[in-house]
């Protein structure tokens, strides 16, 4: 999906003042009087779509008309279709995970049946989120939010092709899903594979892990385009004897695989041989796959937070002490802000705020970091002694972040050795097979004195300062191009928000930013931390459509996570105090 919904400009054309926009159609509203309707109008000037708004019986299911689009060029238009009793069994969503793969099973078989029509549905890539497109209801009914590009000849309606998309299509798309059209095996098939990730997922911190990659997985993807698993020539993953765990899982038994443990885990190697597709597998181990995919067995903890620099972005009273201290200005780094941060202060930044908002897993690739805040050899320390220089070096943290902290680190480091002297495990990468050599780097480090690492100060944001109203009073929350999340007035750059898996899922933090304030979440006395708790608990209760209040089906759950990630690079962003 484009993440259109809701946002755009108004129709065409100049001229005068704005024409009244008609009055829905009354009386009898079903699928014959809609294909009356739709025939009647073709030729018609394209604002007389706008009639069409509300409720069709087509008596299985309601259509409804949610928004129409002001003409062929602008976003399309939001219908969605209500069907109470589909025949999906209780089994199939009787609880939170199942009922989420479900909805995800059949939203994609929803695409597949659309293809080659005007309508379309937002069913997501290789990652099974919860989306706002496709829900299963009570009852073992579904509701589906779809766009359509009502067709048009010029700027007078087509309605010969919208009676065939919206009479024809749309029932034979309800046929499809109807659960005795469906193969009762691959549906639940997906949803077993999902329900084992999820107790994968839940079993590593009992067995003191912090990600899980099974054996057999297979990890490179087919471009740096395609999320899809790389086809002829992948590597299936082996686990090395000394790390290799067995796990019981409901549905396919048990699996075995490697298990990263708590601590500081290391990932060496040469370049090409396969660590940072490792670590991009455990970044996107916060998720659910979808059969097929390679990874549905590779798991990370749901606090895992990537960590990199990123240069030019903006800093609003973050505690960064434990990394910049003395700075030569006489900030208080321990109140740190700043309009354009450095490649250093911002990766400090970055890993400062994913603690602060819960992370407890630090995942990092030195080919993304500002070297100047990961090591500091004996040479430069000779030149430049510690009093004149403000860094201290991540080296020097990352064990006590993990001794006094319990927050892990998983690594990818191929230029420097000093991770030797703090790392708990070693594995080494050679042709995509990974090697436990934590023995052989033990003989080559060196003791090291650690710094200390005070946990940060928790912020308490100013709630008006995440309005997202804009001058205007629209409050727009939509996605523009791949990377940017335009939130009221304020254009928020998400490039570098590696963890977001789905675009919707952008389209979804900004919401939950307008959640925060409108919940009350935020409120000018909590934390953000604790504000995320409750919008956490929240959302477990209510579900995706929590976030939005226009019927939309482009936006996808976001962890709370990359809610904090947005809202920390948010320029309005305003902090009222810190405890």
């Amino acid at each position: 999906m484009s993440g259109r919904y809701g946002g755009g400009r108004r129709g065409g054309g100049g001229g005068g003042g704005r024409r009244p926009e008609p009055e829905p159609i009354r009386g009898v509203r079903d699928d014959a009087r809609l294909s009356q309707e739709l025939l009647r109008m073709d030729g018609e000037s394209y604002g007389r779509y706008k009639s069409l708004r509300g409720d069709w019986d087509f008596g299985d299911f309601t259509l409804t008309v949610e928004r129409v689009q002001a003409d062929p060029f602008a976003p399309p238009s939001r219908v969605r279709i209500t069907v109470a009793d589909l025949g999906v069994p209780e089994s199939a969503w009787g609880d939170p995970v199942r009922r989420r793969a479900t909805a995800d099973h059949l939203c994609r078989r929803a695409r597949r049946l659309l293809r080659g029509s005007l309508l379309r549905i937002d069913a997501g890539g290789q990652e099974v989120i919860e989306r706002s497109s496709c829900r299963i209801t009570e009852g073992g009914g579904i509701e589906l939010r779809l766009g359509v590009d009502l067709p048009g000849r010029g700027r007078r309606i087509d309605g010969r092709t919208a009676e065939r998309e919206l009479c024809e299509t749309v029932p034979r798309l309800v046929d499809g899903l109807d659960w005795d059209a469906v193969d009762r095996k691959e549906a639940v098939a997906f949803a077993d594979g999902v329900a084992d990730t999820v107790a994968l997922r839940a079993a590593l911190e009992d067995l003191g892990l912090v990600a899980f990659v099974a054996d057999g997985a297979i990890l490179p993807r087919r471009s740096g385009v395609s999320d899809e698993p790389l086809a002829e020539g992948a590597v299936p993953f082996s686990s090395p004897e000394s790390l290799r765990v067995s796990v019981d899982l409901p549905h396919r038994g048990t699996v075995t695989g490697m298990g990263i443990p708590e601590g500081i885990t290391l990932v060496v190697g040469g370049g090409f041989h396969g660590k940072s597709t490792l670590l991009h597998a455990l970044e996107r181990g916060v998720y659910d796959h979808v059969p097929g995919d390679g990874r549905e067995l590779v798991v990370t903890r749901a606090d895992a937070v990537k960590i990199r620099a990123e240069e030019g972005r903006r800093v609003e009273r973050v505690d960064v002490s434990p990394f910049v201290r003395n700075l030569p200005t006489g900030a208080d780094t321990a109140d740190f802000r700043t309009e354009n941060a450095s490649g250093s202060t911002s990766q400090a930044a970055n890993i400062c705020e994913a603690v602060e908002a819960g992370s407890r897993t630090l995942l990092v690739d030195e080919d993304s970091t500002a070297t100047n805040l990961m090591i500091r050899d004996e040479r430069m320390q000779a030149l430049v002694h510690g009093e004149r220089e403000p860094l201290v070096p991540f080296v020097d943290l990352v064990r006590p972040l993990y001794r006094e902290h319990g927050v892990s680190t998983v690594l990818v480091m191929g230029g420097s050795g000093d991770y030797f002297d703090v790392a708990d495990h070693v594995v080494m990468m050679d042709s995509y097979r990974p090697y436990d050599v934590t023995g052989r780097a033990r003989t080559l480090a060196r003791e090291r004195t650690d710094a200390a690492f005070s946990p940060p100060r928790a912020r308490i944001v100013d709630p008006a300062s995440v309005d997202g109203t804009g001058n205007r009073g629209r409050g727009r929350v939509k996605r523009r191009d791949t990377d940017v999340l335009v939130f009221g007035d304020s254009d928020i750059d998400v490039r570098s928000v590696e963890q977001f898996a789905d675009p919707g899922q952008i389209v979804g933090a900004g919401l939950a930013l307008r959640e925060l304030v409108r919940g009350g979440h935020l409120d000018g006395s909590r934390t953000l931390a604790e504000a995320l708790d409750r919008l956490d608990r929240a959302l477990a209760e209510k579900g995706v459509l929590l976030l939005g209040t226009d019927f939309a089906g482009d936006y996808v759950l976001p962890r709370r996570h990359e809610v904090a990630a947005v809202l920390n690079r948010l320029r309005t962003l305003a902090v009222a105090g810190q405890r």
